[in-house]
């Protein structure tokens, strides 16, 4: 690392701890195993609420880096029918003055190692989710042991409304999309002071899982905040892609809700009068609307939105017409995404309830022949549904899996193949789907299911699929390590777009996890036709929006 000092514990013998030293502050980070490690670090100034992130203060004497910060306001959660910790709340410290990150290095690197750096946004539904969410250190030591070394940092951003506040006022206010605006500052903080780390701003991969790797696909397109070549070269995306969505003047009666209930009516500014709320208060009514495990489900009411700024068009607009960062790509599946978030609906026991809720809920600019052609595409028998190749397994209620085949394409798997089909023609992209631990009852191969694949627990002896990680992270090609010309992996990862020799006729392929800890090249050729036409209206009514 930068620096060596000695630290003088009562008791102890003198040790020797990490610090670094930016050009607004001295942070002494902490040892673990082969690593340093950097948490809480400020990337800007304390966070005042329904503003745009600032350059962070100067900060007098050597500041303590050796905890995490503060998790952003998390949003309360429905509980799920589940044991064990679907069910539970998670528990934080929360503050609004949450904008750190967290810096995961080798303890060999100096100034002039100049590592690649893997930047990880977490996932929570863009509602909830924290920096410390992620265990990255197994990855870290990894590529150390692999010869590869990479830096890891993990942002916090702001969530719920807090972060995704929609309405007229906001979009007056330039306050669109604050949590992603926040991982750009964060970006920019890498390019910044990465350096003094032993990282290379020049060699940056950006990443995350559900949310996170929404939020990467978004920072993909083109927008008028940043060029993309400028912050990050790579993207992985673990289950998730550009995403329709509507705009910030579609989130007014939510914001109205907000005003509302927190008695800023009459104000003159009710934007200035939200700020003023206190925390406690404001937060409350943000607990009582709807989230991702509410009857609503995945149609989210705190989301970035089309602001013309950060998100300058629908992003399936962006995507068909090509505006977007041609770059290398990863980004993949588990086979059963849509199970978890079908939980919440398992009062839909009908076709004719199927089609009303769909329609209402996700689908409401489609006509009444085109929401039946989709229910027929995801036709009411079970042994079609999610999780998939189960029979009529895991039919909980009627519809269930049902439901769970539609959303889970509709906001996962279709989404990808979508996004795969345009980015595939422009630049390398790689894809897999995990059909591990498709035996747990219910759920299947559920959204997340494949994370232990990227993040292994220590000592783990199923390495394909970090190997191929670390990687991407540094050649952006998963099958060579870096200063390789070579394939290095144990099986060798086609890109997206090669024609299978195990599908049918001109079906792509994929690298394809399944239990017990296998591995092999399969191909895209499942839901052809009810995947397409879904997004053909999704792009359809996105274009008619702009």
């Amino acid at each position: 690392m930068p620096a060596m000092y000695p630290l003088l514990l009562p008791g102890f013998l003198a040790i020797t701890s990490p610090m670094v030293a930016l050009n607004y502050g001295v942070f002494q980070g902490t040892n673990d195993g082969n690593l340093s490690l950097f948490l809480g670090v400020p990337f800007a100034q304390p966070a005042a609420r329904f503003e745009a992130p600032k350059t962070p203060i100067f900060l007098n004497g050597v500041q303590n880096a050796s905890a995490f910060g503060a998790a952003c306001p998390q949003q309360a959660m429905t509980p799920l029918p589940l044991p064990g910790s679907f069910s539970k709340p998670r528990k934080y410290e929360i503050s609004e003055d949450c904008l750190t990150l967290n810096v995961f290095v080798p303890s060999s690197a100096g100034p002039q190692s100049k590592l690649p750096i893997f930047v990880w946004f977490y996932g929570g539904g863009f509602e909830v989710g924290n920096s410390a969410d992620s265990h990255v250190q197994p990855v870290v030591e990894r590529s150390i042991t692999t010869g590869q070394p990479v830096i890891i940092v993990t942002p916090n951003y702001r969530v719920s409304a807090f972060g995704f506040l929609g309405g007229k006022e906001v979009g007056d206010a330039g306050i669109s999309n604050l949590g992603l605006r926040d991982q750009i500052f964060a970006l920019e903080w890498v390019q910044a002071h990465i350096a003094a780390f032993g990282g290379d701003p020049e060699r940056v991969v950006i990443g995350g899982p559900s949310a996170g790797a929404i939020s990467a696909a978004l920072l993909l397109l083109n927008n008028k905040r940043f060029e993309q070549s400028a912050l990050f070269r790579g993207a992985f995306m673990l289950s998730g892609a550009p995403v329709t969505t509507g705009t910030v003047a579609d989130g007014q009666p939510h914001y109205d809700g907000l005003v509302a209930a927190n008695n800023c009516t009459e104000s003159a500014d009710t934007l200035q009068c939200l700020k003023r709320v206190p925390f406690d208060d404001l937060m409350a009514t943000v607990n009582r609307t709807t989230n991702i495990y509410s009857y609503s489900s995945m149609n989210n009411i705190w989301r970035p939105r089309v602001d013309g700024d950060v998100v300058v068009h629908n992003p399936l607009v962006s995507v068909t017409k090509g505006l977007y960062a041609k770059i290398p790509i990863m980004s993949g599946n588990s086979d059963d995404e849509g199970t978890l978030f079908a939980l919440s609906t398992t009062n839909i026991t009908t076709n004719d309830e199927f089609m009303s809720y769909i329609h209402s809920n996700y689908l409401s600019k489609n006509t009444p022949a085109q929401i039946t052609k989709i229910s027929m595409l995801y036709p009411d028998d079970p042994t079609q549904g999610s999780p998939f190749d189960t029979g009529r397994a895991n039919a909980c209620t009627p519809q269930f899996k049902r439901l769970a085949a539609f959303q889970g394409d509709y906001v996962f798997t279709g989404a990808r193949r979508i996004f795969l089909e345009h980015t595939s023609v422009t630049q390398p992209v790689w894809s897999w789907l995990n059909k591990r631990q498709k035996s747990t009852p219910i759920l299947g191969a559920m959204h997340g299911s494949d994370f232990s694949i990227w993040f292994p627990m220590e000592n783990s002896g199923d390495n394909l699929g970090v190997d191929a990680m670390i990687n991407f992270i540094n050649t952006l090609d998963p099958n060579h390590s870096a200063g390789s010309n070579r394939n290095t992996s144990a099986i060798f990862w086609p890109t997206w777009n090669t024609p299978s020799s195990k599908g049918s006729n001109g079906s792509k392929s994929l690298m394809l996890f399944s239990d017990p800890g296998l591995a092999d090249i399969a191909s895209e050729d499942f839901r052809v036709d009810a995947i397409q036409f879904l997004f053909e209206l999704l792009v359809d009514a996105a274009d008619k929006r702009g």
